[in-house]
């Protein structure tokens, strides 16, 4: 186990694309895992993959290998200068490289806050490579946009205005990080997750790259705000999220041309891998068998 409690054993360890190199954290059966037994797991902002380790270990007792890794930003050996170089079709890319270098065929693919951005992309762009899409709080991005029209999403996404500032974020994180930590406690963190961001993100200097997500979306392509996915999908969305109106995820099935699945907890909030990893693991085992 590392520090962070994960099983670093088994598998992969790292994987390289566009020149970068990516801190993989596999566990579970590795030889011989079937196509259907491979689950990649994608992390949100602002955390790293150590936010699956709960989730990753009820699944590997359920039979299942997971795979997931710091993406474009967090891994040290994968922080380019600029904004440009966080592209969505470039984190998209990343994790197509990822599952074609495991040679597993298709995945079931999970993702959590830009995770969950990426993993509806991945699915509508390259649904070669996904068996089934399980996203956590964020809907596809369609249905994201078309609930801002409908409800309180736009002023939920206050922020993401705010990370559109040059430096401001990274300053006010390093200089005022009592600002930061209240905000992330109000979006539902515990004292545990808040000293994560710090000592996994923060300390390590990734948080001014994970903001560039954000930053970049003005140059994101535009088919990207109307995909749809066809493969059997589950969205699963925690009733006291403060980030995302529940009207996105009503309406996130309008974006499936594929079994669809809502799952609402109530009281969840936010953070549902760590949160909830009970919660997480039955959907992703339900939709998995």
């Amino acid at each position: 186990m590392g520090a962070s409690g994960r099983d670093e054993r088994a598998g992969m360890e790292q994987f390289s694309n566009d020149g970068l190199t990516f801190d993989v954290f596999d566990s579970g059966e590795a030889e011989g895992a079937s196509p259907s037994g491979t689950v990649v797991l994608l992390h949100g902002f602002p955390q790293t993959s150590a936010i699956w380790s709960d989730v990753s270990a009820i699944l590997n007792a359920g039979g299942l290998r997971t795979v997931a890794f710091d993406q474009r930003g967090y891994s040290p050996g994968a922080r380019p200068d600029g904004r440009r170089h966080y592209r969505i079709e470039l984190l998209v890319g990343d994790t197509a490289a990822l599952i074609e270098q495991l040679g597993a065929g298709p995945v079931h693919l999970v993702g959590h806050d830009w995770g969950a951005v990426v993993a509806w992309q991945l699915a509508a762009t390259r649904p070669d490579l996904v068996a089934t899409l399980t996203s956590l709080s964020v809907p596809s991005t369609g249905a994201f946009l078309k609930s801002m029209l409908s409800s309180a999403q736009l002023l939920r996404s206050w922020y993401m205005g705010f990370f559109q500032l040059p430096l401001v974020p990274e300053v006010l994180a390093d200089r005022v990080p009592a600002a930061l930590d209240k905000t992330l406690e109000l979006n539902g963190m515990n004292a545990g997750q808040i000293a994560a961001v710090h000592s996994e993100v923060i300390a390590t200097g990734a948080f001014g790259y994970a903001v560039n997500w954000y930053r970049a979306l003005p140059y994101a392509n535009p088919k990207f705000f109307r995909s749809r996915v066809a493969v059997p999908t589950a969205h699963v969305w925690g009733e006291g999220d403060a980030a995302l109106d529940r009207r996105g995820a009503e309406l996130a099935e309008e974006y499936v041309d594929a079994p669809f699945e809502l799952h609402v907890i109530g009281r969840g909030g936010h953070w549902l891998p760590e949160h909830y990893p009970e919660k997480v693991a039955e959907i992703v085992l339900g939709l998995s068998g």
